[in-house]
């Protein structure tokens, strides 16, 4: 048996209150004689379930396979955070990154953070630490990727008719801080996403994740699902 076929044969949880219903899969049918053999298989899973917030393709699997996997066919686009002084958005970018299977995130200033908001995701994509913005755009430089800063300051241009490249590396700052001058001029080129309302800015996790979905759009292709 599959563990698609698993996922199906279990029976529906739809009346269950959301924070009581069980999420994932349970141990492989048949006991270990039934296992697969497969090294991407995580013995343990196998024998205890997999209760991970994973896509059903990744049940049992271990973090090594997936995290192996998802570098196989990640995207030529890197997310980088400066400023950011809120745990939680952090942790919710680093998730969106991973949704969007990104090649890598890079936390400029501050090293350390709080990774509850990335629901476990940072252990599934490479999350690197820059002391400076110099450092950051070095490593931009060496690397071939474009950095593309993302804030409605002055001068910036329409993101959603902007064509994005497709090595590119988008920066965002904080809501009270924006991003720095220093990494500003580094970049190539600096957009703003529509608003239609009465706040002056979006929260940065949510504008990383409509920002990441506008490079999608435009080098994603279909997603695998």
């Amino acid at each position: 048996m599959t563990p698609e076929d698993h996922w199906a044969s279990l029976p529906p949880d739809a009346d269950a209150p959301a924070d009581h219903r069980e999420v994932g899969v349970g141990p492989w049918p048949g006991g270990p004689d039934a296992w697969p053999d497969d090294p991407r298989y995580d013995p343990e899973l196998l024998a205890g379930g997999d209760r991970r917030n994973v896509v059903d393709r990744y049940r049992y699997w271990s973090v090594k396979a997936i995290r192996a996997d998802l570098a196989s066919r990640a995207h030529p686009l890197q997310v980088a955070i400066e400023n950011v002084s809120q745990d939680l958005n952090i942790g919710s970018i680093v998730r969106s990154a991973n949704a969007f299977n990104v090649s890598g995130v890079h936390i400029v200033g501050r090293r350390r953070w709080n990774r509850r908001g990335a629901m476990v995701t940072d252990r599934y994509l490479d999350v690197r630490h820059h002391p400076s913005p110099a450092e950051l755009l070095t490593w931009a430089v060496a690397e071939g990727y474009e950095p593309v800063a993302i804030d409605n300051g002055p001068g910036s241009t329409p993101l959603e008719s902007a064509a994005l490249p497709e090595r590119c590396l988008m920066i965002f700052g904080s809501e009270g801080q924006g991003i720095s001058e220093e990494l500003i001029v580094g970049c190539s080129r600096l957009h703003r996403i529509g608003q239609y309302g009465s706040t002056r800015s979006i929260n940065v996790a949510a504008a990383a994740a409509v920002a990441m979905h506008a490079w999608i759009r435009q080098h994603g292709g279909p997603a695998p699902d």
